[in-house]
């Protein structure tokens, strides 16, 4: 669900067919139902501020900070998906050729420049960490806010989590086997061609409050998400309603030397 970096930055070409048609030109239902209204939420974002999108993909994102008033800059590596997002109509929106790890290398953007930056289900795909979150710092002003919005690194944890039952109990629990060691999980290759894998980077959640805090970005809000799924039995419902599928965090810049409020 997500559409940055791997090993070779431009690795989401090779899925770019297969994702745009599975995500669609509004979001997939993860997206409609939890991951945008989440975001959205967390950014509040006030009619004429400036988002920077980072990890834009085809650009799902855009339509919905236009409608707030907002103006949006959407930063994408993958050249198929940028020439996706290109496409659409949308005014008050750029889609910019980047590496999330080098924003102050597209010529367009300035320093300190926008009210809010966002990464929707794209952090994940993304590393080294501390240069994308440096990089997105100094894009933003003092004051500013920086939104994540990912799949649970307590519980979602690629190849390293799961469903089991507890027939005894009857009980649906979440097994989890590898949680503080850092991870490089290939993925499945999707489409027809089965060409290309994406590399998903799993870190604990301590790793991203560590490193914002190492940016000059201040946690202020945490937000957990649970399914809208309610699945088919009680001990599913159950469960689907106390393990989160995504979380969202919300990080403000400060000055450096600026004591925190």
């Amino acid at each position: 669900m997500a559409r940055h970096h791997k090993r070779d930055p431009s690795g989401w070409d090779a899925v770019a067919r297969w994702y745009d048609g599975w995500v669609g030109a509004d979001g997939s239902e993860h997206h409609r139902r939890l991951a945008i209204p989440a975001t959205l939420d967390l950014l509040n974002l006030a009619s004429g501020e400036h988002l920077l999108d980072v990890g834009a993909g085809q650009g799902v994102f855009a339509p919905y900070v236009l409608r707030t008033g907002a103006c949006y800059t959407g930063v994408e590596i993958s050249p198929r998906l940028l020439a996706l997002a290109q496409k659409r109509d949308l005014p008050r929106a750029r889609f910019l050729h980047g590496d999330a790890r080098r924003l102050a290398e597209i010529p367009a953007l300035e320093p300190a420049s926008f009210d809010a930056a966002s990464f929707l289900l794209s952090i994940q795909d993304m590393n080294p960490l501390d240069a994308v979150l440096r990089s997105a710092a100094w894009a933003l002003r003092d004051g500013g806010r920086l939104v994540i919005l990912m799949t649970h690194p307590c519980f979602r944890v690629p190849r390293q989590s799961g469903w089991g039952r507890d027939e005894g109990r009857n009980l649906q629990f979440r097994r989890v086997d590898s949680y503080l060691s850092p991870l490089e999980v290939p993925m499945k290759s999707y489409g027809k061609q089965r060409a290309g894998t994406t590399i998903s980077f799993h870190r604990p959640l301590s790793r991203y409050v560590s490193a914002l805090a190492a940016c000059g970005l201040l946690i202020d809000a945490l937000d957990e998400l649970t399914t809208y799924e309610s699945g088919a039995s009680k001990a599913e419902r159950r469960a689907n309603a106390e393990f989160p599928l995504f979380v969202g965090l919300r990080a403000r810049k400060f000055a450096r030397g600026a004591p925190s409020p």
